[in-house]
């Protein structure tokens, strides 16, 4: 004989789940094979000290969508921080000081000013609209809409 003969055992298993019989059919109609060589893939899976993942593991592949989605959300976040204080530092450069910064009514309004762009950004982030967006609804340019 040229070939060499596997050695077959015959097992008969009662499946009494039903989800496990649909996931069995799905995985022999998957790998177009028998369901008698999908139940056996999955016995020798089963077996295995470390099992390897599905590929059609759907929340395997969302994890790694996710991780991926995280690692480039991350980068983007530190690129706009590191142009925030380059913009800072530009900004405060050629920005001279004077007298009436040290004004405590001056300080008051610089800081009530500033809370207000916080708090009209915060409420644009939690509705999910763009500072663009807002404005074409006023009926506004953008520059005007930001302003007020």
């Amino acid at each position: 004989m040229s070939r060499r003969e596997k050695l077959a055992t015959r097992v008969q298993v009662y499946l009494n789940d039903p989800k496990v019989v649909s996931s069995l059919n799905r995985e022999a109609r998957t790998g177009r094979i028998a369901l008698s060589q999908a139940a056996g893939q999955a016995i020798v899976r089963g077996l295995l000290k470390s099992p390897r993942a599905d590929p059609e593991d759907r929340l395997l592949n969302l994890e790694r969508s996710l991780r991926d989605h995280m690692r480039s959300t991350g980068r983007d976040m530190q690129i706009v921080q590191e142009l925030l204080i380059e913009v800072a530092k530009a900004f405060f450069l050629r920005l001279p000081d004077a007298v009436a910064d040290e004004d405590p009514t001056v300080q008051a309004a610089v800081d009530r000013r500033i809370e207000r762009l916080l708090d009209a950004t915060a409420a644009r982030i939690v509705s999910g609209r763009r500072d663009g967006e807002r404005a074409a609804t006023a009926g506004e340019p953008p520059s005007f809409a930001a302003a007020n």
